[in-house]
């Protein structure tokens, strides 16, 4: 059965949130997600996104997320945080794609990664991370069919 997680926030507040269960937090965690070797990744410029299933607690949300941008590309916080918070928002709008896809026993970490040395208008972050969910979904979908 796809898509039933008794966590799921669009369930239980009805609201587009992103709270601190739904982020992607703690070295060990991290580390882990980058250095294994079970994780995927897609781009589509500006962003890449890499995602990985993974048998999780209970109490951690089905959808955790993270956004980096490198020091590389802005050198300013002040850039770097404006570019964070426009996928942060596009993925908070849209993550019910994610949620709708999820089998219910699995989780899945998701990981942005911000390629580009110039900023993008809000609608162009926006619109690269819709296309991004999207194409995670569909991969989950056919890997869960298999």
């Amino acid at each position: 059965m796809m898509g039933v997680h008794a966590s799921c926030p669009q369930q239980i507040s009805g609201g587009e949130t992103l709270g601190h269960r739904e982020r992607m937090r703690g070295r060990q965690l991290i580390t882990s997600f980058f250095s294994g070797g079970g994780s995927r990744s897609l781009a589509a410029y500006p962003l890449r996104v890499v995602y990985m299933t993974a048998k999780g607690s209970s109490d951690a949300a089905p959808v955790r997320m993270m956004v980096t941008v490198s020091k590389r590309h802005f050198k300013h916080a002040v850039d770097r945080n404006r570019v964070k918070r426009q996928v942060r928002e596009a993925f908070r709008r849209h993550k019910q794609v994610l949620y709708d896809s999820l089998p219910a026993d699995s989780h899945l970490l998701v990981a942005f990664i911000w390629l580009s040395d110039q900023h993008s208008p809000s609608a162009n972050v926006e619109a690269r991370v819709v296309g991004l969910l999207h194409r995670v979904a569909e991969k989950m979908k056919t890997n869960s069919e298999k």
